[in-house]
């Protein structure tokens, strides 16, 4: 896990779909994806608060619990989206962040996101470990966790 990957909100590029389907250049695979790099290198501090905080929108603050608002409301409601949705907390990774510091925090996420079978990175948008099971994705292109 790369440290340029964890944006600001918590997030971690590394496990998103858009960043695994640049990475794996799932296009050259008969998918129609959008790509993207992570939201510091592509330069946008982070895609989904920079709009609404200008600490984050200006990169003033490295990470959101830097704020004397963390967690923000928007912050709250991205977070309860990916709880349920995707099996991460961006609340929760910026706390062990805050409190383990973030070499600890990428040591965690690589464990916790490696693939069983491989090594390589799980998804965290639909749980699937696009070297060992692209074949799923490509039977339903909108595969979410545990689908059958």
């Amino acid at each position: 896990m790369n440290e340029q990957l964890i944006a600001p909100c918590g997030m971690n590029c590394a496990v998103c779909i858009s960043y695994l389907a640049m990475k794996t250049d799932l296009n050259n695979k008969g998918f129609n994806r959008k790509y993207c790099p992570g939201c510091l290198p592509r330069g946008r501090n982070c895609i989904f608060m920079q709009t609404h905080c200008e600490l984050i929108g200006k990169g003033l603050v490295r990470f959101c619990y830097k704020c004397q608002n963390f967690p923000c409301r928007r912050l709250k409601a991205l977070d309860k989206r990916y709880r349920t949705k995707y099996h991460l907390s961006m609340i929760d990774n910026l706390n062990f962040i805050k409190e383990n510091g973030i070499s600890r925090f990428l040591e965690k996420e690589a464990s916790k996101w490696s693939c069983p079978d491989c090594g390589d990175v799980i998804c965290c948008h639909n749980g699937l470990c696009l070297n060992c099971s692209l074949d799923i994705l490509q039977r339903k292109k909108t595969y979410r966790w545990g689908e059958t």
